[in-house]
């Protein structure tokens, strides 16, 4: 039986057998398509070689490309686990033509593998082609000897493929596996055809048409072939099953999912085992290509998925975080195919690990909004659908569950409430996330690069350099000169001006002709080696071809190389001290400082910080030199270097060495891919100081550096603010830290016996002893305003007079600074009569509030005039009334 990995290299070595490149999968966040979430098909890393934006040095490739569907238009998230072949995560495998062969050609690789390499029987097979395609219905019968009743012809979207509403498109012809008559369903064009009897295994476009605004097609001057083979679809049919997840990989992931939770992947369990299978993979590829799990984005994606896998796993009892425990497994199928699995293994399983402690917390602050959301209805009530895509959106319950949870209890819920907050969450999402930051001149930026090659930079050895101007762009538009006071983005033939990437801001400096002078204030890279410089011109007129000197601020690009390698060992010793789940997150460097984003689960204590400072200079004062080598990705890989997760690297790339090992002889302390510019010694840098650090994200820490002379000033400011303080308090300015820490704790006891004392009179009731409650509907009350007193203190006034009411509610309102605190407590016998959430509500928006919240029992809300008081306390009275 074939495994997926053999399916994969027999796909793959076929097609390179016959000329094709074979190109390695790009990451999973798209390079070249800002319209994307995720890389959603095996053609998205070609998108401009179709469209002929990009030219690359082969003409037919063939790859196997991750890919994700789990938000936006292709969403496959919810029929994961409950059908056999919906996949979050999956693999496309394809070959491709650039102008290069079309129909015939393709048909007869695709018939020759699938029959003669992997042995499908041709009885079990047919294909569809587009209603009017005659030519790829006769190279059908020719090629493949099939008749024309085993070639369907299909109208419309299924068999027509366009990359858009205008571009490139034409027909498709898809082939199908017959899975058996023992299952139900038809071939494509029958009624039945929705069954799952006959499935498509492989469609093959061909690109043949320009589509125009007005509908209207002309044909390409080179056709193109553009086919999709999903790797799970066909490893189930060479493996003899029907479902997806009865393959090889899919069984020993699920193996491991049951051992670790120690229940079968039968029954009513079986999808739980699934879901945890599927969503183990994207969430892990996700984090190995660099995504993070947040609130937004494609990070609010990948939190979906890992706390939906989450809640499967609780699901079957796992009393113990699960997913990060089934990494290894993943690794030890997938790693040998994909090697930034094991590179990002640790950071995976961390991340993994972080996220299900934080989600098992949610989980129970979910269950407790349910219950608090149910208190009050009876059998036969609707949940809201607010509540209910509240529970699924932040805590992660899927909508079968609130249903199960509420069926339970003769309750129903607002189904229809719920997809209307669905789709306003989907068209936040849309507006919310964040794409591959390309601009809307990208296009433009891939011509001038096609026609006139990469930029040279010669910045490495250098900060001056003599360039001509080869192209000038305004508001996205090309034109051919500019003059004083316009700013425009200027391309060079050559120059010695960094273009912004891997985290290190592009140069500043001058440009000077005759006759003419400009301000650079940025340069960033277009079409991955273009350097494209934003130019302020200041006098003079700039034209394309004009010869001009090229002058980068020499003193920022020093400073902003000493913080860039001092990043690189940042970077190191946050691993050495931290652990190796450390990866990088982002990094800004510039001339004033380095920012260093990190994926790490706590705050780093003092000591971390004074461990991570001490390597870091202790590296400096090496003096060691830098080391610069060129490299094939694999081979710097090989040799240790670090490659950032999710970034595509060329086929050369720079590897920095910087310092020698502290712990082992003749090592390197750092050494990473980056075509950054660096010090020449480790000593260069100077000193290295720590600022500040934070969190950021969930599981994202930053830390911010400063190197050289800046550093120096800082701990310069620091000393003297320690010295004057020495010298008010007349002692030592080692002393200075006893005596403040001896202070804070004076300034806290007053605070506290200041509060005990407001607490005292306020339990007096604002200057008479009588707390007396008032009776209101049968309910007895005890309401007050209380001047000077804050929410945290009403809480512990509310709680004694909780306890002197006996029963009934007590309804206080603290007046500071003008504005008005609320808290509403009630006593347990009050539980299913009076709720502490509504009467808080009713007293803040009569004072010109927003709401309140909390529990039934107790709830506290703000509102901002506070002599509108007694106007709340009123609002509270009318609301026990009734």
């Amino acid at each position: 039986m074939a495994t997926l990995n053999q399916i994969r290299s027999t796909f793959l070595d076929s097609f390179a057998a016959s000329g094709h490149e074979k190109v390695p999968s790009a990451p999973l966040v798209p390079q070249n398509d800002p319209t994307l979430l995720f890389v959603n098909a095996g053609m998205v890393p070609f998108k401009n070689v179709f469209t002929g934006q990009e030219k690359r040095p082969y003409n037919r490739a063939v790859s196997a490309q991750k890919c994700v569907r789990a938000g936006g238009k292709h969403n496959d998230l919810d029929n994961v686990g409950y059908t056999a072949r919906h996949h979050t995560f999956f693999e496309m495998m394809g070959n491709f033509s650039f102008g290069d062969y079309f129909k015939a050609e393709a048909i007869e690789f695709a018939w020759n593998l699938i029959t003669k390499e992997f042995g499908i029987p041709k009885d079990r097979l047919m294909t569809t082609v587009y209603v009017d395609d005659d030519e790829a219905v006769e190279l059908w019968k020719k090629i493949a000897g099939l008749p024309e009743s085993r070639i369907g012809r299909i109208a419309g979207s299924d068999n027509f493929w366009s990359m858009g509403d205008t571009g490139p498109c034409g027909p498709c012809t898809e082939i199908f596996y017959d899975h058996g008559d023992h299952i139900w369903g038809g071939p494509p064009g029958s009624p039945e055809e929705d069954g799952d009897r006959w499935v498509e295994i492989w469609n093959l476009v061909f690109m043949q048409y320009e589509q125009a605004a007005d509908g209207t097609r002309t044909n390409l001057p080179k056709p193109s072939i553009d086919t999709g083979m999903g790797l799970e679809r066909v490893a189930a049919v060479l493996q003899g099953v029907h479902s997806n997840y009865e393959t090889d990989l899919f069984r020993n992931l699920i193996a491991a999912s049951e051992a670790e939770t120690k229940t079968r992947a039968e029954g009513d369990q079986a999808p739980s085992h699934r879901v945890i299978a599927d969503h183990l993979r994207s969430s892990c590829f996700l984090i190995a290509d660099g995504v993070t799990p947040s609130n937004e984005g494609r990070g609010y994606v990948l939190r979906r998925i890992m706390r939906r896998a989450m809640r499967h796993a609780h699901l079957l009892g796992a009393a113990d975080p699960l997913m990060h425990r089934l990494v290894p497994t993943l690794v030890q199928n997938m790693g040998d195919a994909y090697p930034e699995l094991g590179r990002a293994q640790a950071t995976i399983t961390e991340t993994l690990r972080q996220e299900e402690e934080r989600f098992r917390t949610t989980l129970g602050r979910g269950m407790a909004l349910f219950e608090d959301a149910t208190a009050n209805l009876k059998e036969g009530d609707m949940l809201e659908g607010e509540t209910a895509f509240t529970l699924y959106d932040t805590y992660g319950f899927p909508l079968d569950l609130t249903q199960d949870e509420a069926r339970r209890r003769g309750l129903s819920v607002n189904v229809a409430a719920f997809e209307t907050a669905m789709a306003e969450q989907r068209a936040r999402s849309r507006e919310h996330w964040t794409g591959s930051g390309q601009t809307a001149t990208a296009g433009e930026w891939l011509a001038i690069r096609d026609r006139m090659g990469p930029t040279v930079f010669t910045g490495y050895d250098g900060v001056e350099e003599s360039g001509e101007v080869l192209a000038i762009l305004k508001d996205g538009q090309a034109v051919d000169a500019a003059g004083p006071g316009e700013t425009v983005q200027v391309l060079f033939d050559r120059t010695a001006f960094y273009g912004e990437s891997g985290g290190q801001a592009g140069d500043h400096g001058i440009i000077e002709w005759p006759g003419g002078e400009a301000r650079v204030t940025d340069v960033k890279k277009q079409a991955g080696d273009l350097h494209v410089h934003d130019v302020e011109i200041v006098s003079g007129g700039l034209a394309i071809g004009q010869r001009c000197a090229l002058m980068v601020d020499a003193d920022k690009r020093s400073t902003t190389r000493a913080n860039h390698s001092a990043a690189h060992l940042l970077h190191s010793a946050l691993k050495n001290v931290l652990g190796a789940h450390v990866a990088q997150k982002g990094q800004l460097v510039d001339a004033e400082r380095a920012r260093f984003d990190f994926s790490h689960g706590a705050p780093l204590t003092e000591a971390e910080i004074e461990a991570i400072e001490a390597e870091v200079n202790a590296v400096i004062r090496q003096n060691a030199p830098a080391e610069m080598r060129l490299m094939t990705p694999d081979a710097a890989i090989e040799a240790g270097a670090i490659a950032l997760f999710g970034e595509k690297y060329g086929d050369e790339v720079r590897v920095l060495t910087l310092g020698r090992s502290l712990v082992s002889d003749n090592a390197a302390y750092s050494m990473e891919l980056c075509g950054g510019t660096h010090v020449a010694r480790t000593g260069d840098i100077g000193l290295f100081k720590i600022v500040s650090e934070g969190g950021i994200a969930a599981g994202v820490r930053r830390i911010e550096v400063l190197t050289g002379e800046a550093a120096r000033q800082y701990l310069e400011g620091q000393a003297k603010v320690a010295r004057g303080l020495a010298r008010d308090f007349k002692i030592q300015p080692a002393d200075v830290p006893a005596r403040v820490e001896a202070m804070a704790a004076s300034v806290k006891a007053l605070e506290k016996q200041v509060a005990e004392l407001k607490k005292q009179v306020a339990l007096g009731g604002g200057g008479g002893a009588d707390a007396t409650p008032e009776e209101i509907g049968g309910v007895k009350l005890i309401a007050r305003v209380l001047d000077g007193v804050d929410g945290k203190g009403l809480r512990g006034v509310a709680e004694d007079f909780r306890k002197q009411v006996g029963s009934g509610v007590v309804a206080l309102i603290g007046v500071t600074d003008g504005k008005a605190a609320v808290t509403v407590a009630t006593t347990a016998d009050m539980a299913g009569r009076v709720n502490a959430a509504d009467l808080a509500r009713a007293a803040v928006l009569a004072m010109g509030g927003q709401g309140a919240g909390g529990k039934p029992d107790f709830a506290q809300g703000g509102a901002p005039d506070g002599d509108k008081a007694d106007a709340g306390l009123d609002a509270v009275r009318a609301a026990l009334k009734g």
